[in-house]
């Protein structure tokens, strides 16, 4: 009986193999792998490992290896077909029937393997001819060196409608069609698929070319086209550089999901190996499982404008009914009109790097999504907020974790809108040195045109360090301050001692020169990621505002932080003196603290929204 090639692929990676093993022999858990005493041949110290990741076991003592179908047939005796049923029963799938039709597709699948295959190889020999010279004018400016174009094999095809179909005319028409390298006419003429493009071969994650991808190098739509879904090509359930980016991603510990094609060739250059791409579609389920069985918590890297967070929205709200123990994903966001390949291109893998580090859980930026950036000054629209985490909550299949998303959603939603009474928007009051300040301990998170995050220190230190990298002469004025400034973070401690002392001997220096100081002192990536991970944005963090509506936003939010300390610091002693002694004295102090915790939070919120740099 012959089985399709696609069908034994899908079996095994839907069948984990420590399970099957673990049913012969006792595993323990060594890093990513499973150890044990190896079942071909005694031992007494364990050599035998299994790689849940790559699908296959393999014994350092006797030398033993193979997938999960081999492990049944020679451990359990099973002849290949009923290995095969056993573990299809156990995946929930249907084995195909043993046909002379089912052999046949079989055969054509590998014939249209085959034709990939030369078609890549005539595409990359297009792209060395003089045909190719447009298109290899094009790779340098993108800055694509000709190691990229030989690891990614990419190649041209020319603007014509029967060049390829004339190589390879010994395969006749129709299964170049059934290939998804020709296309038919209404009239039944065929014609070149693709025309004029850059090609990228699309590989399986075995590494067979299954299809690609062609990119218009002039003015014609669409300016990506892919091949024909067909029994070769499906782009629901490929990652482009799957093949290269999985063993990257499993050594890295980490998977990155970009937009195109050439996001994944340009940070490759910079050394960053670890990114996939999906078929200039949507992420799709089927995609996102491919990325879990290599890392656990793949990153989705957006762009930074309205329409690559939406896009990030929908890639989130798609994962849910996916996710479970263990299985999830972070978001990472670009700057603003930055796609990867331009990041690295400007800051190299630094620059990039810390994108990826300031990447947050998928929770996080789902309630970030609901609750920044919106009204939810009246009842009904912090109602309309709550359906909707809650609507995020059901849709996830996994009983546990739906029932800790809704858990900790319901708990966020309480801090910030419930634990405290709304009051009425006045008119923003500039913060007056000596009043004790303190926001309130809530989920929310501030940014530009959002509510602050209440309590996240590490942000609100950020962005002072971004205040005083745009107007160093700042630091002469709140010197004082500013050293006695809680800096939870050792990175943002480091990079504040080195501003400081280099303003100590200039104090003159200009942003600038500030930053490329710090650049020689081996900052300059500390400053990249606190640029990236930034969220809360003031008229100090950005250029454009009056040099005195910064100034005095500066020491606001200065005395706030400084003063958030005091509070606390007396909130906590009052608190503590109540839980053993009832007192009224006590008991007003605390009510009086959280009120003014209340006032000073509203205060801060309107700061961020009324002077922020537009």
């Amino acid at each position: 009986m012959s089985l399709p090639p696609a069908f034994l692929d899908e079996l095994r990676a839907r069948v984990a193999l420590s399970p099957v093993v673990g049913r012969r022999v006792k595993l323990t858990r060594a890093g990513r792998e499973w150890k044990g005493c190896c079942p071909f041949h005694n031992e007494k110290t364990p050599s035998f490992y299994v790689n849940d990741d790559k699908g296959f076991y393999h014994c350092f003592g006797c030398g033993a290896h193979g997938d999960v179908i081999r492990f049944l047939t020679e451990q359990e005796g099973l002849g290949f077909i009923d290995a095969v049923k056993q573990l299809a029963a156990q995946a929930g799938m249907e084995v195909p029937a043993d046909s002379p039709a089912a052999r046949e597709r079989a055969e054509v699948n590998d014939t249209l393997q085959s034709l990939a295959g030369r078609a890549a190889e005539w595409f990359q020999a297009q792209l060395r001819s003089p045909a190719g010279a447009e298109a290899r004018a094009y790779l340098e400016r993108r800055g694509v060196t000709p190691a990229l174009v030989r690891d990614f094999a990419l190649g041209f095809a020319p603007d014509s409608r029967t060049a390829l179909k004339s190589a390879l005319k010994d395969a006749g028409e129709d299964r170049l069609v059934e290939a998804g390298l020709l296309g038919r006419a209404d009239s039944g003429d065929t014609y070149d698929r693709f025309r004029g493009r850059l090609m990228f071969p699309i590989r399986d994650r075995r590494g067979r070319v299954t299809g690609f991808g062609g990119r218009a190098l002039g003015d014609v739509q669409p300016k990506y086209l892919n091949s024909a879904d067909g029994p070769l090509f499906d782009k629901g359930r490929l990652l482009y550089n799957l093949d290269r980016a999985g063993p990257a991603g499993r050594k890295a510990g980490r998977l990155v999901v970009v937009e195109g094609y050439m996001d994944v060739i340009g940070v490759a250059g910079a050394g960053i190996a670890e990114l996939v791409a999906p078929l200039g579609t949507a992420m799709t389920e089927e995609q996102l499982a491919l990325a879990w069985r290599v890392v656990d918590e793949p990153t989705l890297c957006f762009d930074g404008d309205g329409a690559g967070q939406r896009a990030a929205l929908r890639a989130a709200v798609r994962a849910l009914p996916l996710l479970a123990p263990g299985k999830s994903l972070r978001i990472a966001t670009l700057p603003p009109g930055e796609d990867p390949d331009d990041l690295v291109k400007r800051g190299g893998a630094a620059a990039f790097g810390a994108v990826l580090d300031a990447a947050v859980p998928l929770i996080d930026f789902l309630w970030a999504s609901e609750v920044t950036g919106g009204d939810t000054s009246t009842p009904e629209r912090r109602a309309l907020v709550r359906q909707h985490l809650k609507a995020h909550s059901d849709s996830i299949a996994d009983a546990s974790v739906r029932a800790l998303y809704a858990a900790e959603f319901a708990a966020r939603f309480d801090a910030m809108f419930l634990a405290r009474p709304q009051r009425p928007q006045r008119e923003f009051t500039p913060f007056k040195p000596g009043t004790a300040w303190v926001p309130p301990r809530s989920g929310a998170s501030a940014a530009l045109k959002a509510r602050p995050r209440a309590g996240d220190a590490a942000q609100e230190t950020a962005a002072i360090l971004l205040g005083l990298l745009t107007y160093p002469a700042l630091a002469d004025r709140h010197g004082e301050a500013l050293a006695a400034l809680p800096l939870p973070d050792p990175r943002q401690a480091a990079l504040c001692n080195a501003i400081l002392a280099i303003l100590s001997a200039r104090p003159h220096l200009e942003s600038a020169a500030l930053a490329h100081e710090l650049g020689t002192e081996g900052l300059g990536a500390s400053i990249d990621q606190l640029r990236a991970s930034n969220r809360l944005r003031f008229s100090f963090t950005g250029t454009r505002a009056d040099a005195d509506v910064a100034a005095h936003d500066f020491a606001v939010l200065v005395d706030t932080i400084l003063a958030r300390g005091r509070v606390e610091s007396e909130l906590a002693a009052v608190t503590a003196r109540l839980k053993v002694t009832l007192s009224e004295a006590d008991f007003e102090r605390q009510q009086a603290l959280r009120a003014e915790r209340v006032e000073i939070d509203e205060a801060m919120m309107r700061l961020a929204e009324s002077r922020r740099d537009d």
